[in-house]
């Protein structure tokens, strides 16, 4: 599955979207549809690699908390793969809500 150039990836039953190097109010829209697209999809877990976004603003946090919430409503896991983008992550609380790993791999590791 494809959406504004944002591909969903499948790994065995996970689902995985990579999220730009920067995520702001000029692409905010197109994170946000693709992410909530991915989270509409049967998967048991949708996984966001930010592992290589440098940047997030309050625009990038809202898609991912909305895509959470349609994961949520579809009994879907979401995790969340972030380094740079980390402490703009847990400041604001987006940890408490979605779990966040170090890399692709510990988020298709860990058990649901």
């Amino acid at each position: 599955m494809s959406v504004e150039g944002y591909e969903l990836r499948r790994i065995g039953q996970h689902g995985v979207v990579i999220v730009p190097a920067e995520v702001d109010a000029t692409n905010s829209g197109e994170v946000r549809r693709a992410l909530l697209a991915a989270a509409s999809q049967d998967l048991p877990i949708l996984i966001i690699d930010m592992s290589g976004t440098t940047f997030c603003d309050s625009t990038g946090v809202q898609a991912i908390v909305a895509a959470y919430r349609q994961a949520a409503a579809n009994g879907t896991g979401l995790r969340l793969v972030a380094t740079a983008a980390l402490p703009i992550l847990t400041v604001i609380g987006v940890d408490q809500l979605i779990p966040i790993y170090p890399d692709l791999e510990a988020a298709l590791a860990a058990r649901p």
